[in-house]
């Protein structure tokens, strides 16, 4: 068989792998920087053999000594690492595959894809939950998806399952930090382990993990799913380990980091393993992943959703699943030569073997999607609606479209305070941005008007829709006119509490398409007051137009 060298072969995951490798019958060289904890590991287990070795010191003596048939890097962490290691495999025409899934290491890993392809060796960065198996399942739901809107992947953790220093090192390098996110089709920020959400784990046949907390992690899925699903969708990570005082506690943790007070948490890594190690006997041994798919077939607005419930202990065995997979296919010479990551390299039914030997118990579902918002409410009149007015108000949990406006504003103290409490927009011409996100039903709309945001919510009641700034809530009723829309105003309320129509602002607001343009017009003013804000312009629905829209019929805002 052959010889397969893992560094980091004794650590969380890296003992995981080596143990898989060597039950398939290849020589398993496990090596670490310490020599005592391989040798204790080599000694329980047979076909492995102990080396002390750290991949951040020159590494091409040890791999002209070893002559592994395959090397394979499960130490990290790789938030920050260089490419010292696969360039070393590449000069000595050795295969590569590692465990990580620091987002610039494995989407940088493509830099290496010529010289891997001249030396005829495979190079794969990424072969872990993230992204190989996050890929395989999300290729999987997207099967007959004409345009993908939205993916959510989350995973939580058994709070027994035991990570090592550089997991730990992995997480708080982006807690508190920004995490380049896309969002409303365009490149937006989030903040590492914030955006806090409840996640329920529960598979059809009723057994559940229940409610668990998860926050925003920073994972090359970010950067790779957008460019490879149609429809360029938004994409988001969570993580989250199964106890709610730890998750929320390093929420809390990273407000400092956020705010500047700290530069990074990264120093505190062993902390965080003890503060794990000592609460562990409070959770159970069960962990949970799940990937959440929006799109649109034949005109259906689908969501499909992967779950997957470890029990027995037997989820940190996910993570080297992939990578034991993918070791066997390239020392079958089964892969391509080249440089890349393994978000590519496996499907879903590749895993069901594996899973077979595990308490491990995954599905997927789906369901079709009702009416969005305004067609819940307009009813058949939607359908008269221009597709250009009617592709705006689609939205499935997210969207975004680009295009212009002018904006005027009152001058009255009372309509620059009235503004300022809604957050309306300076006056002038602004390049705008809107973005979309949809759960539930529930619509949230933010305006950036040369990126001044202000956001406001979007509801159904009582056939109304409602706009809720703050504490203040508008229902408009929706009106056809011609083949846009207008908004009526019916009532208002702040706090819940009803106010005299009377006394509320007057609205006006009218879209309607002009030239493929969505158009719109709005105004706001203030009984005795006057005019708060008015605002018009042109966005491009499909983002097709690009420059061609600026000049189009109509489509000056002037």
């Amino acid at each position: 068989m052959s010889t397969i060298l893992v560094l980091g072969g004794y650590g969380g995951f890296g003992a995981r792998l080596s143990r898989r490798l060597a039950a398939a019958g290849h020589d398993v060289v496990v090596a670490g920087r310490r020599l005592a904890s391989a040798e204790a590991f080599c000694a329980a287990h047979p076909r492995c053999r102990p080396l002390q070795a750290d991949r951040n010191d020159a590494v091409a003596p040890m791999l002209d000594r070893v002559r592994p048939d395959l090397v394979i890097d499960a130490a990290g962490p790789f938030q920050g690492s260089g490419y010292d290691l696969p360039r070393a495999c590449i000069a000595a025409a050795i295969p590569y595959l590692d465990l990580a899934d620091g987002r610039a290491f494995v989407t940088g890993i493509g830099q290496l894809d010529a010289f891997a392809r001249a030396a005829g060796v495979t190079i794969l960065a990424g072969a872990s939950s993230v992204p190989a198996l996050s890929g395989a399942v999300v290729r999987r739901l997207a099967q007959g998806i004409d345009a993908v809107t939205a993916v959510e992947i989350a995973i939580s953790a058994s709070n027994r399952a035991t990570a090592g220093t550089s997991v730990a090192a992995a997480i708080l390098s982006y807690v508190g930090k920004p995490i380049r996110l896309w969002r409303g089709q365009r490149w937006s920020e989030g903040v590492g382990w914030q955006e806090l959400r409840h996640e329920r784990f529960a598979m059809s046949d009723g057994s559940s993990l229940g409610r668990r907390w998860l926050a925003l992690a920073d994972v090359p899925d970010l950067d790779l799913l957008p460019a490879r699903l149609p429809g360029r969708p938004a994409v988001s990570f969570r993580a989250g380990t199964e106890l709610a005082l730890q998750t929320i506690g390093l929420w809390c943790a990273s407000w400092p980091v956020r705010w500047g007070w700290l530069s990074s948490l990264q120093g505190l890594a062993r902390w965080l393993l003890l503060a794990q190690r000592l609460t562990a006997r409070w959770g159970s041994d069960r962990s949970g992943m799940i990937v959440r798919l929006f799109g649109l077939a034949d005109g259906r607005r689908i969501e499909r959703c992967w779950t997957l419930v470890a029990a027995d202990g037997h989820g940190p065995e996910i993570p080297v699943l992939p990578a034991a997979i993918l070791a066997e296919r390239i020392l079958s010479g089964s892969t391509t030569p080249g440089a890349r990551d393994a978000g590519t390299g496996l499907d879903l039914i590749d895993f069901e073997p594996s899973f077979a030997g595990l308490s491990i118990h995954h599905e997927v579902r789906e369901a079709v999607e009702g009416d969005a918002l305004y067609a819940r409410i307009m009813g058949s009149c939607f359908a008269k609606l221009a597709p250009s007015v009617a592709g705006l108000h689609g939205v499935l949990s997210d969207a975004g479209v680009q295009g212009r406006a002018v904006v005027r504003r009152g001058r009255h103290p009372v309509a620059r305070a009235f503004a300022a409490l809604l957050g309306l927009p300076a006056a002038g011409e602004h390049v705008l941005h809107v973005g979309f996100i949809e759960r539930h039903g529930v619509e949230r709309w933010t305006r950036a008007f040369s990126g001044r945001r202000f956001t406001s919510e979007f509801s159904e009641e009582d056939g109304c829709v409602v706009e809720r700034f703050g504490p203040l809530r508008f229902r408009f009723k929706l009106v056809n006119e011609g083949d846009g829309l207008r908004m009526v105003m019916h009532s208002w309320s702040a706090a819940r509490l009803s106010l005299p129509l009377a006394f509320a602002p007057r609205v006006s607001a009218r879209e309607w398409d002009e030239a493929g343009l969505f158009r719109f017009d709005v105004s706001i003013a203030l009984p005795l007051i006057g005019l708060v804000v008015h605002y018009q312009g042109w966005l491009d629905i499909d983002g097709s137009r690009g420059q061609q829209s600026r000049s189009a019929p109509g489509a000056d805002i002037s």
